[in-house]
């Protein structure tokens, strides 16, 4: 039997998180956060208001790299959207420091890359590989903690 990641489906908005059915995106009130954890590989995050982001960004591999497919997804700018996230968490944290916040935030976002230039280091001790790189469910809680915000009770 092949061993099944993490999916989970989570809108955090009025100051707290609920969760939904696998992909679902409702109309959210603003401003909100919307995390979809897909098999313990890619997390979207969607956020509104997006500032100076798109208002999309990505944790773990982007639908692009994951799916080896350039029209899985649009191309990544991480600059963008740690900017946008920044921004986001600013409003909900008035006189927050947004510049630094955005520097934070920008090490857990994933840039599109080519699936084709992994290479496994059969060197690499795997135990010494943190777990926020192998499970974007760790990443997205770490992530989350970030931003400042609870977690949802299923990542908790």
């Amino acid at each position: 039997m092949a061993a099944v990641g993490f999916f989970g489906t989570y809108a955090y908005e009025h100051g707290s998180w609920k969760t939904l059915s696998e992909g679902e995106l409702p109309p959210l009130a603003e401003p909100f956060l919307w995390i979809d954890i897909h098999d313990s590989d890619i997390t979207s995050v969607v956020y509104a208001p997006a500032g100076p982001g798109s208002g999309v960004a990505y944790l773990g591999l982007t639908p692009r790299t994951y799916f080896e497919n350039p029209s899985a997804s649009d191309p990544t700018d991480t600059l963008r959207e740690a900017a946008g996230l920044a921004e986001w968490w600013g409003a909900l944290n008035p006189g927050g420091d947004v510049p630094a916040k955005q520097a934070e935030l920008l090490q857990y976002l994933a840039e599109d890359e080519d699936p084709d230039a992994f290479e496994w280091d059969e060197s690499e001790d795997i135990d010494k590989i943190d777990d926020g790189e192998v499970f974007v469910e760790v990443k997205t809680r770490r992530f989350l903690a970030a931003l400042d915000l609870p977690l949802p009770t299923e990542l908790g």
